[in-house]
């Protein structure tokens, strides 16, 4: 049987932001390889890049959580907590969070959080799949989650280190047309700029051309800089 990746695409998943905390510093990341393991005893199993800072702090601190998305989260949301690195920003500082058994647990845009002691971890190449049991578990909100089909249909696309990173087919942008108000869209992320809303929260008024935002404007989901948009 050949190998073919689009086979993998047609595979659910929901969408996650795991977090956890071990010497004193915490951090979140989205996560979509998040899933129940058994139900008697609840065991659950997430799966996290070896490069990612949660990784080291699941692996140190013994203990993660994770909230279920609502449908409804931002995308700006999604960029701070899966485009940048809990290294260089203090992500949990913005958001809203609440202090779980033993980690951090963000309920802002969630409808539901767990929180899980490690039990064990597999090596699985690029990333390592934690199994943990859970020891509190809370609905929030009676919303839909987010799935990662839902995610992708709103021009959402996976960061390189996610277990379902499909590199460059990520990203299906059209050649370029003569129509100046074409949405514009970030190659990094998959943020989609419509002239017709504009990015009011970094002052770009509605109806403003991609053409007229300043130079030193910057993706505002992951941060990416103006001329990593492709029109499309």
């Amino acid at each position: 049987m050949a190998m073919d990746a689009k086979a993998l695409w047609t595979m659910s998943y929901g969408m996650y932001l795991v977090t956890a905390r071990a010497g004193g510093r915490a951090n979140g990341q989205i996560a979509n390889a998040v899933f129940q393991v058994t139900a008697e005893p609840p065991r659950m199993a997430v799966a996290i890049n070896k490069d990612n800072f949660t990784h080291d702090l699941i692996r140190d601190g013994g203990w993660f959580a994770f909230s279920v998305l609502a449908e409804t989260v931002p995308m700006e949301f999604i960029g701070l907590f899966g485009f940048k690195s809990g290294r260089d920003v203090d992500k949990l500082a913005q958001a809203t969070v609440r202090e779980g058994l033993h980690v951090p647990l963000v309920v802002e845009h969630a409808i539901a959080v767990t929180e899980a002691r490690l039990l064990q971890a597999a090596d699985a190449g690029t990333h390592t799949v934690f199994i943990g049991e859970a020891a509190g578990a809370e609905v929030l909100s009676a919303g839909a989650p987010l799935t990662y089909a839902g995610y992708h249909a709103r021009k959402g696309k996976a960061p390189k280190n996610a277990p379902t990173y499909r590199g460059e087919a990520e990203l299906q942008v059209q050649p370029p047309t003569p129509a100046a108000a074409s949405p514009w869209t970030c190659a990094a992320c998959g943020y989609t700029y419509d002239p017709e809303f504009g990015d009011p929260a970094n002052g770009i008024a509605p109806g403003t051309r991609f053409e007229d935002i300043p130079d030193d404007w910057v993706c505002p989901v992951c941060g990416a800089p103006k001329d990593a948009f492709l029109r499309g």
